[in-house]
């Protein structure tokens, strides 16, 4: 990615009052949520990197939730957290595996937009891979603030082989261009992948997306699960696109967009009479009630995918990544 430049704001001054002239300099003053601003220049993206890092580690470390909530949000955050606390009762000293995290080689994807929230993307290589070979991966971090004085927080990861990131598209001064959520340039908008694709597992039609792991396998795997004997399964699943867990699209070169966009479900198994399902040691301190032949599962999924543009017929829509973690569970 080129050398990132913040623009000239010699002559340019932010405040929420009313838009005043100032005749003897010739410069105006611009309303701070109008203005068209980078997300961030790239030392502070890399100084966000590097606070969530340090974060990650220290709670990883100590399996304890406080040390990294000011540092995650969104679906990233609901996973995150949920583990942490589970971990924190089965492990209560501690992670005593514990690996430090490296993110390195970070490119730094920074889109240009008005008021808040801000968001951009890095792209970096983790040490939890290997470098060369078909364990090679990048970690894609989506980190988001919602206000001057708050902290950057990470909402989305994808972790993804290097040949499925795309290239950004950039503007002259390298600053990537973010695609709005109610986008008419791609095949699905971003605030309607969530509800299709919650559709398309709930068993309707195939629709834009493409075959693959985390479409119509996936699927195939929830039907199997279903007819299970001796333990029924069910799934109810939901968009989730509001505040930090909205969508947020990169567009590429080729047109379309790199989305990331978040679900949660319930799996409910219910055993058959005089069973009990059985409840994994990681869920049972997210347990509520008391499992006597059903346990409900919620889950947060968080999805990486490429969009191609408006006018695509067939396979709009390829999930590329999917991220998913327990938060809660509910026995009866």
């Amino acid at each position: 990615m080129r050398r990132l430049r913040r623009p000239s704001r010699a002559c340019v001054a932010t405040t929420a009052a009313t838009v005043l002239a100032l005749t003897a300099s010739g410069c105006v003053t611009v309303h701070g949520e109008r203005e068209l601003l980078p997300a961030a220049t790239k030392a502070e993206a890399q100084q966000a990197l590097d606070d969530f890092t340090e974060a990650y580690n220290k709670a990883d470390k100590a399996y304890d939730p406080a040390l990294d909530a000011g540092r995650v949000t969104g679906p990233l955050g609901a996973i995150n957290q949920a583990g942490l606390k589970s971990r924190a009762i089965t492990s209560p000293g501690g992670n005593p595996n514990h690996q430090p995290l490296e993110l390195t080689d970070a490119n730094f994807a920074l889109p240009k937009k008005a008021g808040w929230p801000r968001w951009f993307v890095a792209d970096t290589d983790s040490n939890r891979d290997t470098d060369q070979g078909p364990g090679d991966n990048r970690w894609l971090l989506v980190f988001v603030r919602n206000g001057a004085e708050q902290l950057w927080e990470v909402a989305y990861l994808a972790i993804l082989p290097p040949n499925e990131i795309p290239e950004f598209a950039t503007d002259a001064e390298g600053y990537a261009e973010p695609v709005a959520a109610d986008s008419a340039r791609l095949a699905v908008a971003p605030k309607d992948l969530g509800r299709q694709y919650v559709s398309f597992l709930g068993g309707g039609e195939q629709g834009p997306f493409a075959a693959g792991a985390h479409t119509t396998a996936w699927r195939d795997q929830r039907q199997k699960a279903a007819k299970r004997a001796g333990l029924a399964t069910q799934y109810i699943d939901q968009p989730t696109d509001t505040g930090d867990f909205a969508p947020l699209a990169l567009a590429t070169r080729d047109g379309g967009a790199l989305v990331f966009f978040a679900t949660r479900y319930f799996e409910r198994q219910t055993a058959a009479q005089g069973y009990r399902p059985k409840v994994s040691v990681d869920v049972k301190p997210l347990l509520t009630g008391e499992v006597k032949n059903t346990v409900t599962k919620e889950w947060v999924s968080s999805q990486a995918a490429l969009v191609k543009p408006a006018g695509t017929d067939r396979d709009g829509v390829t999930i590329t990544g999917r991220l998913q973690g327990v938060t809660a569970a509910k026995g009866s």
